[in-house]
């Protein structure tokens, strides 16, 4: 099997654990008394480093990705406090919550930071995993 291709599976496979994950969070992170909304900061970011990947499954994508991810996040935070009509429109469905988020707060930050650094080593791993092979 060629490498791009067991890089490319293994992401696939990556996702297929950090989305559930990440959504049974959104869902049930009221239960469990320790676990804040902005922990999920950490799935969101390791979930599009991930997604990215697929696409572009390269060393240096390695290290860029989880850097634009986290600028792209930053900028997406920052965007909550605008509220134009169409953005209010489209977070008041679920997919637009999740994707864009509705309130903005400086904790999320942190998350991001953590998020996006464990996606570089997950992103990492992979690589070095299918090539050291």
């Amino acid at each position: 099997m060629p490498i791009l291709t067991k890089i490319r599976w293994r992401t696939i496979i990556s996702l297929a654990i950090v989305l559930p994950i990440g959504l049974l969070y959104s869902h049930y992170r009221h239960s469990v008394w320790w676990l804040n909304q902005e922990v999920g900061g950490i799935f969101y970011e390791i979930f599009w480093c991930l997604f990215v990947f697929i696409f572009i499954p390269t060393r240096r994508a390695v290290w860029q990705i989880p850097l634009w991810v986290l600028v792209i996040t930053c900028l997406v935070e920052f965007m909550q406090l605008w509220q134009a009509p169409f953005l209010v429109w489209v977070r008041s469905f679920w997919w637009g919550k999740m994707l864009l988020g509705a309130v903005f707060t400086w904790a999320d930050f942190p998350y991001y930071f953590i998020g996006s650094g464990l996606g570089w080593l997950w992103l990492w791993l992979i690589y070095r995993g299918v090539k050291l092979k």
